[in-house]
């Protein structure tokens, strides 16, 4: 959501008229105006944990992959077990199968200790053992193979060494390793996700782990805060405060707290995308009358350049993977639809032609496809559209879904949704196989967006 096409004007948590491709009583876009709202309150909370999100699996994978994680050795008195980490990793994603790897005397740590015959009679295609030692700088010395259990050889083994604050992180590590050598696509386990809950009145910007744990607030307010956009090196957020009486766009360091308006032009400033090289940002700025897109510089310095020439609404910019073009939303047509524009000028070009409504684009980190919200009838679905092809699949069935994200490995679609009148956050699988749900004992979550991969 953004001020310039706020699709859920009809949440009582955001209480403001602004132009919209689906209010539900909306006649006529171009008349509505962009109001705006009082002075709030700033306050960061960098350090103060939330409460954590829980997923829940809804859907399965057709076939499964049967995998045993044996016990590490020495890991019993770490602050945080490893084994425990990996195997949920694992049976989240939908994917694998965990053989229950309990009862086996003596546990496998090293290669020639795997009985293979006594792992095959327990269904596992492939065993996960691993051990922990004291470094002498006081770090952990993890070492874990992944092991054939047909084959009866290594398919990986790697070493890391962590800080006791580092072993959750080094656990997903691990499970997004199993996950490539077993599917071949790289794992997203340690990846973060961002996203704006809402208590009562208050409103704020969080920032977790990809399974929910760590999940920390990053910013608060008494007003929206809307559309956060992860900068390409996962650093920093953009995003859109109406602090000032009017949206502005912000970039906010995750590593400092500090942070900059970047946009704050007369009018209207939304709907942020990061460039990949972490340049430019794309935004929809009114400040020349309408909503248009501009490419402005992530440090704020300079003066902004036009994109688009149109007298519609156009927002919802999202830059390709190789940086040359921007798919975004449009009205131009007469109704929402998605158009791709080339980053160096250019006549925009219509994209989705399946359906009356198609809002909110994002491409796929691979460049193959790209997700958005389609209506059907009277429901909003997530979607994607393969670019050779243009074939449209539907991935979900809810009545009110928004905001989607691709994972960075292109399998996963991060979106927002309602169950019993509440937000929460949801991910389907892209070919809509796996579903899951993410809960958390209070707020209304909106907004997410899920980061890139980040060495740390």
């Amino acid at each position: 959501m953004n001020p310039d096409a706020n699709w859920w004007s009809h949440r009582p948590d955001i209480r403001i008229k602004l132009p919209a491709f689906h209010q539900k009583k909306m006649k006529n876009l171009k008349t509505i105006l962009l109001p705006c709202l009082l002075y709030l309150g700033l306050l960061l909370l960098a350090q103060n944990a939330s409460a954590q999100l829980r997923i829940e699996v809804v859907g399965g994978g057709a076939t499964q992959i049967p995998v045993a994680i044996a016990p590490f050795r020495a890991e019993e008195g770490l602050a945080q077990r490893l084994t425990p980490v990996v195997m949920a990793d694992l049976a989240r994603s939908g994917l694998f199968k965990i053989v229950d790897a309990g009862g086996m005397n003596p546990v496998p740590h090293e290669p020639e200790q795997v009985n293979y015959a006594q792992w095959r009679a327990r269904g596992a295609d492939a065993v996960v053992i691993g051990a922990v030692t004291k470094a002498p700088d006081g770090r952990y010395d993890i070492r874990f193979r992944v092991m054939d259990a047909i084959k009866q050889t290594q398919i990986a083994g790697f070493v890391y060494f962590a800080t006791e604050s580092q072993l959750r992180l080094t656990a997903h590590k691990i499970a997004d390793v199993i996950y490539e050598k077993l599917t071949g696509d790289p794992g997203v386990f340690a990846t973060r996700i961002t996203y704006v809950v809402k208590r009562g009145p208050r409103y704020e910007l969080h920032v977790a782990d990809a399974d929910g744990f760590g999940a920390q607030s990053v910013l608060a307010s008494s007003e929206p805060i809307i559309s956060p956009a992860w900068s390409p090196d996962g650093t920093r957020l953009a995003y859109v405060s109406f602090e000032q009486k009017k949206p502005i766009v912000y970039v906010q360091s995750l590593t400092t707290g500090s942070r900059q308006a970047v946009a704050a032009f007369r009018g209207s400033n939304s709907a942020p995308a990061w460039s990949p090289d972490g340049k430019r940002l794309a935004v929809t700025l009114t400040r020349d009358g309408g909503s248009q897109l501009f490419l402005i510089n992530a440090d704020g310095t300079g003066a902004p350049t036009r994109l688009t020439q149109s007298a519609a609404i156009d927002t919802e910019a999202n830059f390709s993977p190789d940086g040359q073009s921007i798919l975004f939303t449009s009205d131009r047509g007469g109704g929402p639809q998605i158009y791709r524009i080339p980053v160096g000028g250019g006549a925009p070009q219509r994209v989705t032609f399946e359906g009356s409504y198609n809002v909110s684009p994002r491409h796929s980190p691979d460049g193959r496809s790209f997700t958005f919200i389609q209506r059907n009838g009277g429901r909003f679905n997530v979607a994607v559209q393969d670019f050779a092809t243009r074939q449209v699949q539907v991935l979900t069935e809810g009545g009110v879904d928004e905001s989607p994200s691709f994972a960075p490995n292109s399998k996963i679609i991060l979106y927002a949704t309602e169950v019993g009148g509440r937000g929460i956050l949801a991910a389907v699988s892209s070919d809509g196989r796996i579903k899951q749900r993410f809960t958390a004992d209070v707020g209304d979550a909106r907004e997410p967006a899920w980061s890139p991969v980040v060495n740390k």
